[in-house]
């Protein structure tokens, strides 16, 4: 049986990177971006400009598209003139060479602002008193976007497109709100400890995403691994996608 064809903009980052080495077994994966990558064959463009990065749309069953300044602490006109075309021009091209699923990297800063609430305030501080890990209320895909910056904004701007593909050209549109995944794959402040998405996990969700059925035309999802103090909710990805987080960033609390 023939591989999934699977292009990954933005392939040389460090999400990109973990993706690739993780999933390269299962299907043929090829990458989109500025530099070369160490994991697949790469095809080098700017993803900003449209007609450069097309050639590499044709023939792929999904896209994962990650091109984007990855820095939360983007200047405004930095996420204008690269993010919101990488993510524009990705989800266009799609169409055009008739890509059948776009599984977008959100954030979880589409929605950080609920941090400056109770009790997540106090959790991403490490303040546990008073507070049952089974008890908190979750935050749902389905509660109003809240951007905790210019890059946030970015990430619900793609989430929104991605509606509009979905509904307009019938394109099915993931977006992943990613949560803190880092080089070291385990938590490196407090806040860490809820927000942590595993390199094993990250994989598990994205190759969940590919394997989706393909009735499923849109969905918004948590990257998170299954930890203690998470307070986004992953219900929908359990039920939608299968996703089942298999690491607790609790593992790593007494180192």
């Amino acid at each position: 049986m023939d591989k999934k064809k699977i292009l990954i903009t933005g392939v040389s980052g460090l999400v990109g990177t973990v993706l690739a080495e993780s999933l390269k077994q299962q299907y043929e994966i090829t990458g989109l971006d500025l530099e070369e990558s160490s994991q697949v064959p790469t095809v080098k463009a700017n993803c900003s400009i449209l007609q450069d990065i097309l050639p590499a749309f044709y023939g792929v069953d999904t896209v994962i598209d990650l091109a984007s300044n990855p820095s939360q602490y983007s200047a405004w006109d930095v996420i204008h003139d690269v993010n919101l075309k990488c993510t524009s021009n990705a989800l266009e091209a799609s169409k055009v060479a008739g890509v059948k699923r776009v599984i977008f990297a959100s954030s979880n800063h589409a929605t950080g602002m609920y941090e400056l609430d109770s009790p997540y305030s106090a959790i991403v501080k490490g303040d546990y008193s008073g507070l049952e890990a089974d008890s908190i209320p979750l935050i749902t895909t389905d509660m109003p976007v809240r951007p905790d910056g210019p890059y946030g904004i970015a990430k619900a701007f793609g989430e929104a497109a991605g509606r509009f593909y979905s509904d307009q050209h019938g394109i099915s549109s993931l977006s992943v709100r990613i949560g803190t995944l880092n080089s070291e794959g385990k938590p490196m402040n407090q806040r860490q400890f809820a927000t942590l998405l595993t390199h094993t996990d990250l994989s598990k969700l994205f190759q969940s995403c590919i394997e989706a059925p393909s009735n499923l035309k849109y969905g918004i999802y948590y990257g998170v691994s299954r930890n203690k103090w998470r307070f986004w909710d992953i219900s929908n990805s359990e039920t939608d996608l299968g996703y089942s987080p298999s690491d607790d960033a609790e593992i790593w609390r007494k180192g």
